[in-house]
């Protein structure tokens, strides 16, 4: 499925969403919270319902709205449970057979389990599981979850869901549905995000507090790093199932980037709004890095909190000078060598009033290739632009994450191999700059900036420092993303 997806931003794997405790209208609130959480899958969603008898489930490859907007399918998904998943793949490829949520029969009834992240064994796991008799339905990495679990010797399914993953390692937040009622877990680590609800007596499970806002719900907390709750009978439970020792409980490395552009601006995710905390880091931002100019503007949408955080502190008029045209999905001409050029005037145009001769500083949140920044830079150019500054709210993004993000091996990430001045050059801009590391841990609260020897924050792709095991690359693989190692015949 061609998807037009920017060139220079990175691209969260998925979104889920549960709920346990409305009468007969699960499915409903779980299409409407996915809808919330369209940014982060667009590739395919999925939902599975319970009504205390039968499992009913409905997936497809697309759009939240294009797959559940007939009542007809929302009325054949009865029950007062349900889990939903946006997908974005990582791994394993863009077919239904990968679309989640996954469901299987074992011998204690139905279990659908719908996860977001990477497990960085998954390859590894698949092997010993295929070698062992396993045989595999799909090629995502949620189904070696599925496999751990059936083959867990545990009573309860609770049991069985930490005996599983308690042999995985990597990045997840994931959401399970079985007769005896919902489960969310985090990993120990806490890198992918995962929020608690109520809706009346209900609970709710969401990547983001945005999913809860279009529901009525109201947000609770966070679900902790290396946490479990179980939901059952309109009880909730939390347990510690990773914890060995006290200390076990300080190493959550929350993803960074979920501030800098995955999370939802009006979200809350670790306790802190990302609207705010964009503000924040273009402020400092500016603090790090100012340069004359007549006006700031934003790359957008994702540069947007950034841009005005850095023209408030400038003392800059803050302009729309990039207008984004918000109707553009997937592709509706096939990119042709002839027409691949004006691709990004589908989704972005200069609003030449604002820019004709002016000093301009563009505020985006990343650079990962270049090749859309070129673009824009040379559009803004001519626009009839005196001059373009290029000011980035994140730092160089010099390594792939393997925790559930789509980025490009390390040869194709700019920042990698060229210096921040080879970088202005390639993209054409007069100066480029970065915040610093430290200016991002200052703008999230951190007043001393990155703790080097603890950091709180998973930051692997600024600093190459992985903290949970590469188990699969280390296994002889390395240099290719998770997706490619991940990837069957």
């Amino acid at each position: 499925m061609a998807m037009f997806l920017d060139d220079d931003k990175l691209h969260e794997e998925c979104g889920v969403f549960g709920i346990s405790g409305v009468t007969d209208e699960a499915a409903a609130h779980t299409a409407l919270g996915l809808h919330a959480l369209q940014h982060r899958g667009q590739e395919a969603a999925g939902v599975v319902s319970f009504d205390g008898n039968q499992f009913f489930t409905h997936r497809a490859l697309g759009l939240v709205g294009d797959n559940f907007n007939k009542q007809s399918t929302i009325e054949r998904l009865k029950g007062h449970m349900a889990i939903g998943h946006n997908r974005y793949s990582t791994s394993g490829e863009p077919h239904l057979r990968n679309v989640q949520p996954l469901f299987a029969e074992f011998s204690f009834g139905g279990l659908a389990l719908a996860h977001n992240g990477n497990l960085t064994n998954a390859y590894t796991l698949r092997e010993e599981l295929i070698k062992g008799g396993a045989i595999f339905q799909s090629t995502s990495d949620t189904e070696v979850m599925i496999h751990l679990i059936a083959r867990s010797k545990k009573a309860s399914v609770a049991d069985r869901i930490i005996d599983g993953l308690k042999q995985i390692q990597g990045a997840y937040s994931l959401v399970a549905l079985s007769h005896d009622g919902m489960v969310g877990v985090r990993d120990p680590h806490g890198v992918r995000p995962l929020v608690l609800g109520t809706l009346g007596n209900a609970y709710v499970l969401a990547s983001e507090s945005c999913a809860l806002d279009i529901i009525g719900a109201t947000l609770v907390r966070d679900i902790e790093a290396g946490e479990m709750v179980v939901i059952k009978e309109g009880e909730i439970t939390s347990y510690r199932p990773f914890d060995t020792t006290p200390e076990a409980r300080t190493k959550s490395r929350f993803c960074v980037f979920e501030y800098i552009y995955f999370a939802r601006p009006d979200s809350y995710v670790d306790n802190n709004n990302v609207y705010t905390a964009r503000k924040a880091i273009g402020t400092e931002l500016a603090r790090e890095a100012l340069v004359e100019a007549d006006l700031v503007a934003p790359v957008p949408d994702s540069g947007l909190p950034a841009a005005i955080g850095y023209a408030e502190a400038a003392g800059l008029p803050f302009e729309l000078g990039i207008i984004r045209n918000h109707y553009v999905g997937r592709t509706f001409i096939e990119p042709t060598d002839q027409v691949r050029h004006l691709g990004v005037k589908l989704k972005h145009n200069a609003n030449r009033v604002i820019l004709e001769g002016k000093r301009v500083i563009l505020v985006d949140d990343s650079i990962v290739r270049g090749t859309t920044s070129q673009k824009i830079v040379n559009m803004v150019r001519e626009a009839g632009a005196k001059e373009v500054h290029m000011r980035i709210a994140s730092p160089p993004t010099t390594h792939s994450c393997f925790y559930g993000v789509d980025t490009p091996s390390r040869d194709k990430l700019l920042a990698a191999n060229k210096s921040i001045e080879e970088m202005a050059e390639h993209i054409g801009v007069d100066s480029l700059a970065f915040i610093s590391i430290d200016g991002v841990y200052r703008a999230l609260g951190k007043a001393e900036g990155r703790n080097n020897e603890s950091p709180e924050y998973c930051d692997a792709c600024f600093t190459g420092e992985y903290a949970i095991p590469l188990t699969d690359q280390e296994a002889g693989k390395s240099g290719k993303t998770q997706a490619d190692l991940f990837k069957t015949a």
